[in-house]
């Protein structure tokens, strides 16, 4: 039977819409369900600002009867204005079955096409801002707090529509250790010889203060990474009313220099290890998973750290480094996750392998014209390096790869990069 592809109209249709996640993922043990309640506030144009600034339009397709796969083809006006003449997809989920995902995928373009779009780039669910990218390796593990996932047929038919990569982000893991002396002697060295610098953890009762801080420092630092969007005030207020909950003020730091904000760490503890358990309720008994599970949490997920450009020429990260590894260390976890990275921001990546983390997950976006006469693919694509389920680098094998692995070369301060 034909693939049926029919349009949705947010926020009538989002729990019809989401519901279609649960037969997708049936067979993927890796899948960490979302939460309806949540997601009924996101697909809401009255409760959600992002819709001030996008459009978007969601599609359901059907075989057999059956609800077998969804995408939302968006047009963000903040990222056009960044990628001149391009709208974005994302919700991009199918069942194994390359004519389910085709029809859905071109639903998208025509709308897009329709707005006067010249090409389409995701997946971003809705922007960089949020989940973003498709993983293309690392399939075995759960992913972490605010990271997608999907199945390991994905990239194939991806590659069968018609749809190529045009950049590559990685994860790395990092093993429960006590911090390297490198990193510890670079953040003592670096606090002796300016004196005016502090770190500090967040402080939550100052929590709209301490907003403002993180999001001057994520608008900034970020700024000339590929695919940034800066985050409206409005915007950045809804996510992190989301977040609060989430954060922990040993887990996150402000560095500051002569009294100047100067950059920022965010850590979060995985609690998409509590949150799969909850099977995307909070009732009957998903209440309780989420408020005696916490304690059960053993992994951690580095999901911001950032020096303002003025101070990026000092090793500020590593004192956010050295302070988070405080901290991780005493809650005796299991490892930590640093995601995602630009596999062309060797300057981060050269860190994190310093200190022993590997790549475990690998990432990618993608792309596709629209029109005959659009530009062509802007592709930047790095390597999918292979990877290893956390506990792995603890083996002798582990131990090898690192030890045998060329160090990436991380540009001098006057290197052109």
């Amino acid at each position: 039977m034909a693939v049926e592809v029919r349009p949705v109209t947010f926020p009538k249709d989002t729990v019809a819409f989401c519901k279609v996640w649960w037969r997708v993922y049936r067979d993927d043990p890796h899948w960490v369900p979302p939460l309806i309640f949540e997601r009924k506030t996101f697909f809401d144009p009255q409760k959600n600002p992002y819709y001030k600034i996008a459009d978007v339009q969601g599609f359901i397709a059907y075989k057999d009867g059956e609800a077998v796969g969804t995408i939302a083809a968006c047009h963000d006006r903040d990222f056009e204005a960044e990628m001149p003449g391009v709208g974005t997809f994302g919700f991009f989920e199918f069942i194994e079955d390359a004519e389910v995902a085709q029809g859905l995928l071109d639903a998208a373009k025509d709308w897009l096409r329709g707005r006067g779009l010249q090409r389409i780039m995701g997946p971003f669910n809705f922007s960089p801002n949020h989940e973003f990218a498709l993983l293309v390796d690392g399939f075995d593990t759960d992913p972490m707090v605010a990271n997608p996932h999907n199945s390991a047929y994905y990239p194939g038919i991806y590659e069968q529509i018609g749809l190529q990569p045009n950049m590559t982000w990685y994860a790395y893991w990092l093993d429960y250790q006590e911090a390297p002396p490198r990193i510890t002697k670079i953040a003592e060295r670096m606090v002796k010889r300016k004196p005016g610098i502090v770190v500090r953890r967040v402080r939550l009762k100052d929590w709209d203060s301490e907003l403002q801080i993180v999001r001057d420092v994520y608008n900034d630092a970020w700024h000339a990474n590929w695919g940034h969007v800066m985050v409206r005030p409005e915007e950045f207020e809804h996510i992190a009313k989301d977040m609060k909950t989430l954060v922990k003020e040993d887990l996150c730091y402000v560095v500051e220099m002569d009294g100047e904000v100067a950059g920022m760490s965010v850590t979060f503890p995985d609690y998409n290890q509590v949150v799969k358990k909850m099977n995307g309720r909070l009732l009957p008994f998903g209440w309780y998973h989420f408020a005696f599970g916490q304690g059960q949490i053993d992994a951690l997920r580095v999901f911001i750290l950032g020096v303002k450009q003025e101070y990026q020429h000092l090793p500020l990260g590593a004192l956010l480094y050295a302070e988070t590894w405080k901290a991780a260390y005493a809650r005796k976890i299991r490892g930590i996750e640093a995601s995602l990275i630009l596999h062309d921001n060797v300057g981060m990546r050269g860190a994190m392998e310093k200190m022993g983390a590997f790549v475990y997950k690998t990432y990618r976006t993608f792309e596709d014209k629209l029109t005959e006469d659009a530009p062509g693919v802007t592709s930047n694509v790095g390597e999918i390096i292979p990877s290893h389920p956390p506990g792995w680098s603890l083996t002798e094998e582990g131990k090898k790869y690192i030890a045998e692995r060329p160090a990436l070369k991380v540009p001098k301060k006057n290197d052109k990069h």
